[in-house]
C-alpha cells in the first residue's frame, strides 16, 4: 500500500488565534495552516457573502477547495471573479495554479507574470502564492527554479520577516534536490518565529527522504514540531504513514491524533478505512470504504476506490481490484496518481490472457513517472516474475533483459534470469547473448558457460560445428576445480554427458567416449545413464575417428532451430548458487 499523501498546502505568516469573534480572512487562513480546509472554505464563504469582491478570501477560497481535491471548483471560482476582477494580482495567481495543475505551463507562466506585474514585484502575498503554485509538491508541472528566483525577491523586501515564504522556497529548493538549502530555508522561518511548526516539520521531511540512518534526526524532528504545536496535523500523518507498515498499533495511535486535529469528511472516512487495511483486514476494509463512498453521494473521495482495488488485490480477487482500479484512475486527478498505482494494475493485468500491451502501457508510465531508481526496478522485476511463474517466458525474458538497462549494479542473477527465460522461450540466440555477457561479468562462474553450452548445443543439434565443446569445456575446468558443490557436480556430468555424444555420433570415437563415461562414473558411480552408456558403448564395434569438427564462433547469430530434447542439453531450470 502506497504511502496516504497529504493535500495542497498553502502556508501563512504567523498563527492565528480562532475564536468566538466575527470571521475573518486571517481565521480562514489559519484554518489553512492547519490544513482544515472545509474548515477554511466554510469562513471564506461567510466573509464572501458580506464582501463579494475580498479579492483575498476568493484566492484563499480557491487554496481550500484545491485542498479538498475539488480543482474544478477552484478554477469555476477564480474564472468567475477573473471576468468580474481582470486586474486582480491574487486572483491571476490563482488562476495560474490551476493552470499548472492542468499542465498548462505557457499559460500560468503568463498569468503568475501579469500578477506581479500588477503588483509592482513588490507584495509579497502576491509573490507567496505565485511561489507556492510552484514550489508545491503536488504541482508537478511547477518550475521550482522560478519559484525560488519569485520568493527570493519576496524576501529582498523592506522589513521582511515572513516565516511562510521561507518554508515555499524551502520547498521550491528541497524540489530541485537541494536539501542543503532548503534546510537554511526552513531554519531562517524558525528565526522569525521559532514556534513555527510546519517548518520543524519541513526539515524532518528533507532527512526522510535521504533513506536509512536517518530515523533519529527525522523523528525528533518531527516530535519537534508537536512540541511547537501539538494541533499541527501534517506531522501526524507523516507518523501515520511512517509505522503504518510497520507498527500498525503505534501507527493508530497517531491516526487518532490526526483525525482529532483534522476536519471530518470522506478524507478522514478513508484514512480510518485505510488502518483497516494495514491491520490486515482487507474486507473489513473494503466494507468501510462502501460505507464512506455511499456517505459521499455524487461526491465521492477518489482513494476509496484505490483503498477497495489494494484491498481486493490482496484477497486475490482480480476481477473486483482490476474494477475498482479502473475506477479510480477515471476519478482521480491523473496529477495525484502515482507509479506505484499503475504498477499495481500492471500486475493485475499479467493475469488475463493477451494482455502484453496493457500490462507494458501501466507499467512504463509507473517507470517514467517515479523519480526513485529503486522504485522503477521493483517495478520491472515484478512484471518479469509474474510473467514467470506464469511460464509465459518470451515475456518474462523481454522484462528481465530491460531490468538490465535500469539497474544500475545488476548481479549475476538479473543476468541469468533473462538469459535463462531466453533459452526456455527457445530465443537461442538472444540466450547466448545474455551468458555471453554472464562469462564477461563473471568469468569464473560456471553457469555462464554451462548455459551457453546448453544452448550452442541446441543451435549444433548434430555437432558438426562444435559450437558447444568450449563451452562445456570450460564448464568442467571450473567444476573440477570444485567438486565438492552439489551444483558444479550436476553440471559436471551434464558436460561429460555431452561429450559422450560428441565423441561417439559426431567424432565416432569411441574409446574417447567411453573415457568420458569412465570419468562421470568415477564422481556418480551409480548413475544408470553413463552405465548404460558404458554397455553400449563397450559392445559398439570400434571405428577410425573422424576428424574432428572446425569450430565456429559461438557468438554467430544464425536461424534458431525447433528445441531438441537430449541428455546433453538439461532443460530443467538451473538455479544460480
Amino acid at each position: 500500500m502506497k504511502n496516504l499523501k497529504t493535500v495542497m498546502l498553502f502556508v501563512l505568516a504567523g498563527f492565528f488565534a480562532i475564536s468566538a469573534k466575527a470571521q475573518s480572512v486571517d481565521e480562514g487562513k489559519a484554518f489553512l495552516y492547519y490544513e482544515r480546509y472545509q474548515s477554511a472554505k466554510d469562513v471564506f464563504d461567510k466573509v464572501l457573502s458580506s464582501k463579494p469582491t475580498d479579492e483575498a478570501a476568493i484566492y484563499y477560497l480557491g487554496q481550500a477547495y484545491i485542498g479538498l481535491e475539488k480543482v474544478q471548483e477552484a478554477k469555476n471560482l477564480y474564472l468567475q471573479k477573473m471576468a468580474q476582477m481582470p486586474n486582480s494580482p491574487l486572483i491571476l495567481a490563482g488562476v495560474g495554479h490551476i493552470e499548472l495543475l492542468e499542465g498548462k505551463t505557457a499559460d500560468a507562466r503568463q498569468h503568475f507574470e501579469t500578477a506581479i506585474s500588477l503588483s509592482k514585484g513588490k507584495d509579497v502575498d502576491v509573490l507567496n502564492a505565485v511561489g507556492f503554485a510552484n514550489s508545491n509538491y503536488e504541482s508537478k508541472k511547477g518550475d521550482a527554479a522560478y519559484a525560488v528566483d519569485v520568493l527570493t525577491r519576496a524576501t529582498e523586501t523592506k522589513r521582511f520577516k515572513d516565516p511562510a515564504v521561507m518554508v515555499n522556497l524551502g520547498d521550491a529548493y528541497r524540489k530541485l534536490g537541494d536539501g542543503g538549502k532548503a534546510v537554511s530555508a526552513y531554519e531562517k522561518a524558525l528565526d522569525y518565529d521559532p514556534n513555527y511548526a510546519r517548518a520543524s516539520f519541513r526539515i524532518g521531511r528533507v532527512y526522510q527522504t535521504q533513506g536509512r540512518g536517518q530515523e533519529p534526526l527525522y523523528l525528533a524532528k518531527y516530535n519537534e514540531a508537536i512540541g511547537k504545536d501539538a494541533k499541527y496535523a501534517p506531522v501526524y500523518s507523516t507518523l501515520f504513514n511512517y509505522y503504518y507498515e510497520t507498527d500498525v498499533p503505534k501507527s493508530a495511535t497517531y491516526l487518532d491524533k490526526l483525525l482529532a486535529n483534522t476536519d471530518p469528511g470522506p478524507q478522514s472516512c478513508h484514512v480510518r478505512a485505510s488502518i483497516k487495511y494495514a491491520q490486515g483486514l482487507f474486507q473489513e476494509a473494503i466494507t468501510q470504504a462502501d460505507q464512506c463512498i455511499a456517505e459521499g453521494g455524487t461526491d465521492v473521495y477518489a482513494k476509496l476506490y484505490q483503498l477497495k482495488a489494494f484491498s481486493y488485490k490482496r484477497l486475490n480477487d482480480t476481477a473486483n481490484a482490476s474494477k475498482n482500479f479502473n475506477q479510480y484512475f477515471a476519478t482521480q486527478n491523473p496529477e495525484k496518481i502515482e507509479g506505484g498505482d499503475y504498477a499495481a494494475y500492471a500486475g493485475l493485468l499479467v493475469n488475463y490472457p493477451n494482455n502484453e500491451a496493457k500490462v507494458a502501457e501501466y507499467t512504463n508510465r509507473a517507470v517514467m513517472m517515479d523519480t526513485l531508481q529503486a522504485n522503477k526496478v521493483s517495478y520491472i522485476q515484478q512484471v518479469a516474475k509474474a510473467y514467470d511463474e506464469k511460464q509465459n517466458y518470451e515475456q518474462a525474458a523481454k522484462w528481465y533483459s530491460r531490468l538490465l538497462n535500469v539497474k544500475k549494479n545488476f548481479s549475476n542473477v538479473d543476468i541469468f534470469n533473462a538469459g535463462y527465460n531466453y533459452y526456455a522461450a527457445n530465443k537461442m540466440d538472444s540466450s547466448n547473448k545474455y551468458f555471453t555477457l554472464y562469462t564477461e561479468k563473471y568469468p569464473d562462474d560456471i553457469m555462464g558457460y554451462y548455459m551457453l553450452g546448453n544452448a550452442s548445443a541446441i543451435i549444433d543439434s548434430t555437432g558438426e560445428l562444435g559450437m558447444a565443446v568450449p563451452y562445456y569445456q570450460k564448464t568442467i575446468d571450473i567444476a573440477l576445480a570444485d567438486t565438492s558443490k552439489p551444483q558444479a557436480k550436476n553440471r559436471l556430468i551434464n558436460a561429460y554427458k555431452f561429450f559422450i555424444g560428441y565423441y561417439a555420433n559426431t567424432i565416432h570415437d569411441n574409446a574417447k567416449a567411453l573415457e568420458y563415461v569412465d570419468r562421470g562414473l568415477a564422481i556418480m558411480p551409480g548413475d544408470e545413464t553413463l552405465m548404460s552408456y558404458r554397455e553400449i558403448l563397450s559392445k559398439a564395434p570400434q571405428t577410425a575417428p573422424t576428424q574432428q569438427p572446425k569450430r565456429t564462433s559461438t557468438n554467430s547469430t544464425g536461424s534458431t532451430p525447433a528445441k531438441a530434447a537430449a541428455d546433453s542439453t538439461p532443460a530443467a531450470k538451473a538455479k544460480v548458487q
